[in-house]
């Protein structure tokens, strides 16, 4: 029995044995995996004044420590159009030794340094903006909830909420539900939307018209068309 045992106890060993082996000749079949590494010339934001010219920087790329400058791919540079305000996005991307793609992306912003007026602030949607539905014509007031515009370049602004608060605060659903966005605003008060974008449902508005800036009351007023279905009458003060 004695015999019997030990053994069993020897091929257990053998066997482990065997195994360790076996998980180390795996471990030595193992192979690196290189993702390309991107940097961006010049500023991740570049201001552009509008009229001028712009030249994009490029941006230098390399791979398990080779130079691949030459194969990355460029997005977007050809858009940029220095006569028109306007946020424009360059990407460059490359792709790494299996296949895995890496990217980094610039925004070009175009801006009128003419335009001297700074609407920047804590703003408070009044009384009388509201929610208006296409199809059934229903009409929802709302006031009181805060939104802030802050410049970000010359006639160029940032803004908290285009839909006024209505579904981050009103609603309840949080700050993933407000529309935040850019403005500008022309030398003549004209306000005008640049971009905007809801996280929690991954949409934007349809259009924005209406739009004006009064210096002497100082309210900012303008109407969307959202999801194809609603308006919006923001009056901010």
């Amino acid at each position: 029995m004695k015999k019997i045992y030990l053994f069993g106890l020897l091929a257990l060993g053998m066997l482990a044995f065997s195994s360790c082996n076996d998980d180390n000749d795996e471990l030595t079949d193992s192979r690196l995996t290189y993702y390309a590494d991107l940097q961006m010339e010049g500023d991740e934001f570049m201001t552009v004044p509008v009229g001028s010219t712009f030249v994009d920087p490029g941006c230098k790329g390399t791979l398990a420590g080779e130079d691949i400058t030459n194969d990355i791919k460029i997005v977007g540079a050809d858009d940029v159009d220095p006569n028109t305000v306007g946020f424009y996005y360059i990407t460059y991307s490359a792709v790494g030794s299996d296949g895995y793609p890496a990217s980094v992306e610039r925004t070009v912003c175009v801006y009128d340094p003419s335009v001297t007026t700074d609407i920047s602030g804590d703003y408070t949607v009044q009384e009388g903006s509201y929610r208006y539905w296409f199809s059934s014509g229903a009409t929802v007031m709302f006031s009181g909830y805060p939104v802030i515009i802050e410049q970000v370049v010359p006639g160029i602004f940032s803004i908290s909420d285009m839909m006024g608060g209505y579904y981050d605060v009103r609603a309840g659903y949080g700050p993933r539900y407000a529309m935040s966005g850019y403005i500008q605003l022309t030398g003549d008060n004209e306000i005008l939307a640049l971009s905007g974008i809801v996280p929690g449902w991954g949409d934007s508005y349809d259009e924005l018209y209406d739009g004006s800036y009064d210096p002497e009351t100082q309210t900012v007023t303008f109407d969307i068309d959202y999801a194809g279905s609603m308006q919006f009458h923001i009056i901010l003060k």
